[in-house]
């Protein structure tokens, strides 16, 4: 059975930094494209960032860019969501994702088919 297990969110001061860990079980990631989703409270899960599976390829919204990274350890099996300069607007639950290298621009929710169950992230002073 897949898992993907998140972990690393807590509550940050605006303008601080936050590393949330996604690990995985019965797959390996090295070999997907990876997503990190948002879910804001009383909004629509949405991309915050996602990268393809020969990290070549990244996308962001222009709200994000700049300020999130994602690398992998793939002796650990685990990615990582750097997240810097945090707003009050990064706040909601965090989601990682695994899937399929997207085409066009952008990726999206449809291109990914193995999800965590979210850890929240509140960014308040």
């Amino acid at each position: 059975q897949v898992q993907l297990v998140e972990s690393g969110g807590g509550l940050v001061q605006p303008g601080g930094s936050l590393r949330l860990s996604c690990k995985a079980s019965s797959i390996t990631l090295d070999y997907y494209s990876i997503g990190w989703f948002r879910q804001a409270p009383g909004k629509e899960r949405s991309v915050f960032i996602c990268i393809s599976s020969t990290d070549d390829n990244a996308y962001s919204p222009n709200s994000v860019k700049g300020r999130a990274t994602i690398s992998r350890d793939n002796a650990k099996n685990t990615v990582y969501l750097q997240i810097n300069n945090l707003k009050p607007e990064d706040t909601g639950i965090y989601y990682c994702a695994a899937g399929d290298d997207w085409q066009g621009l952008q990726c999206g929710a449809d291109d990914f088919y193995h999800w965590g169950q979210g850890t929240q992230v509140t960014v308040s002073s």
